[in-house]
């Protein structure tokens, strides 16, 4: 691609698994040239994680690794690291997920960074980070959902701590990544020098806890659970209809007031106990189960139309495939087809952002493994093909 935002960058991308491949497919979708370095015939280990499959290939990684290219290398062996010299000096970002130490042991220090690569960006994303009694371990989302905090307050209120249907810890992760690197870049226009970046699953999982972390922090309260509930805000939750569930999110007391008036209960808005907000988070025990008195009157689709009338923020409680599968999705273009070298055509999720001028594309499926090994040697790194062959021999690549 040569004309999205990122157009021009080249970013070495040695992660593995979801934080960091979701970041650097964000970063292609936006233009950078994302050269994917993976272990010679394992390669990244969601390449395995299925069913489900598609002529081999496994959804997973299909699902996160559009928009960029595959090499494989060695860097157990110094002809491997070697390359990887070589690709850092035309490089302008590298993001790794090792553990704490490894490109150090390598050879890769922050002295050697300094003075063989000023200009390179390096992202590196841990579980811990360097500090404290758990620095340098390893991280994995589940145990850092449950390690924050998090799980502790997703859950239904009498019962047990539960954690979100997806890798919701990484995938913030990779996400703050992207913004990193992106902010990194646009230093490095004054200062002219690149800079390491730190991040790790254990502080991307507390700054998830947002108000609730603030509710304890200023408000001494101890979180706990509230089903789909907000600690804040009431009624913001779901609520079971005649046939169904409906999720009503009402935020402030001119809503709260329609609300009222749309379930035949209009003197609710000027009830001391539910008139504000404050009152209402307070008494929502009752409140809530006399609204859902109300709403077992009526169908979900029957209360949809009511409160968008009304301009009540409500919506129907769909399955993943109903979300998928919608009229607001296909308007949105947030699933596109794609055409891969083995699995042929598939569906995938689209891009959740648009740039008026420099628009982010998806303009290649995801790679085979080691599939621009060649390419990559030859232009960049300036290998001739009989050396190529030796590395192949060597198991170096």
């Amino acid at each position: 691609m040569n004309n999205g935002p990122l157009s021009g960058i080249r970013i070495i991308d040695l992660t593995r698994i979801l934080a960091g491949p979701i970041c650097t497919m964000n970063l292609g979708d936006m233009g950078a040239e994302i050269l994917k370095v993976e272990q010679p015939e394992r390669g990244d280990d969601t390449r395995s994680w299925g069913p489900p499959f598609v002529k081999g290939e496994a959804a997973y990684f299909l699902g996160i690794n559009r928009n960029k290219r595959s090499m494989t290398l060695n860097l157990s062996e110094e002809e491997g690291k070697e390359i990887l010299r070589e690709l850092l000096v035309n490089a302008d970002v590298l993001i790794e997920n090792f553990k704490l130490g490894t490109l150090e042991r390598w050879g890769f220090t922050q002295k050697w960074i300094e003075e063989n690569v000023p200009q390179l960006i390096h992202c590196s994303i841990t579980g811990y980070g360097n500090t404290g009694p758990k620095g340098g371990m390893p991280g994995y989302d589940f145990l850092l959902q449950a390690e924050s905090g998090l799980m502790s307050i997703t859950g239904d209120k009498d019962g047990g701590p539960a954690k979100l249907g997806v890798a919701i810890v990484d995938v913030c992760t990779g996400q703050y990544a992207a913004m990193t690197i992106l902010a990194a870049l646009n230093a490095r226009n004054s200062t002219k020098q690149g800079q390491r970046i730190d991040l790790s699953l254990y502080n991307t999982s507390l700054s998830m806890l947002i108000n609730v972390a603030a509710n304890y922090l200023i408000g001494n309260q101890e979180p706990e659970r509230y089903g789909n509930g907000h600690p804040n805000i009431v009624p913001y939750s779901d609520f079971k209809c005649s046939d169904g569930f409906i999720a009503i999110a009402v935020g402030n007391d001119s809503q709260f007031s329609r609300l009222a008036e749309c379930l035949g209960q209009p003197e609710w808005a000027e009830n001391e106990l539910y008139k504000t907000n404050s009152g209402r988070v307070v008494n929502r025990v009752v409140l809530e189960k006399n609204i859902t008195a109300e709403l077992l009157n009526k169908s979900v689709n029957d209360w949809l139309v009511l409160f968008e009338l009304n301009n009540i923020p409500c919506s129907k409680i769909n399955s993943v495939s109903e979300a998928l599968e919608s009229e607001q999705a296909k308007a949105s273009k947030m699933v596109l087809e794609q055409n891969h070298p083995t699995a042929g055509k598939f569906r995938t999720l689209g891009i959740p952002y648009n740039f008026s001028k420099t628009p982010a594309q998806m303009t290649m499926s995801p790679p085979l493994l080691g599939a621009d090994t060649d390419d990559i040697l030859m232009k960049i790194v300036g290998l001739d093909p009989a050396r190529i062959n030796n590395l192949r021999k060597d198991k170096i690549i």
